[in-house]
């Protein structure tokens, strides 16, 4: 749980989030136990009001760059609005099954 706290962590500290889920799904993955490669990001901002989703992505992405450039393999990012979020009935897509690795 050390990436994931980082992540956590990290996100916090930038963003007053009103809502923040962060998911490790490595365990639906090709990976050993106990990995920290997969993560799904849920993040509800006023921040990102009449930001481009790709700029929300990009914003994010650059705060954890070391983690992107070292044990974080994927990173699902799904960035609302309160308004957006809302709309969405308070939650986010479920994450695709993984078809590699012979699993």
């Amino acid at each position: 749980m050390i990436v994931q706290k980082i992540i956590e962590d990290k996100l916090v500290g930038r963003f007053q989030a009103d809502y923040l889920q962060v998911i490790n799904e490595s365990h639906n993955h090709s990976v050993p136990p106990n990995s920290e490669t997969h993560f799904k990001v849920t993040i509800v901002c006023d921040e990102f009001e009449g930001v481009r989703l790709i700029m929300r992505h990009r914003l994010i992405n650059e705060l954890l760059a070391e983690e992107i450039a070292g044990p974080v393999h994927a990173l699902a990012l799904h960035t609302y609005t309160p308004t957006q979020w809302a709309e969405k009935s308070q939650s986010s897509p479920e994450s695709a099954k993984c078809l590699g690795g012979g699993k």
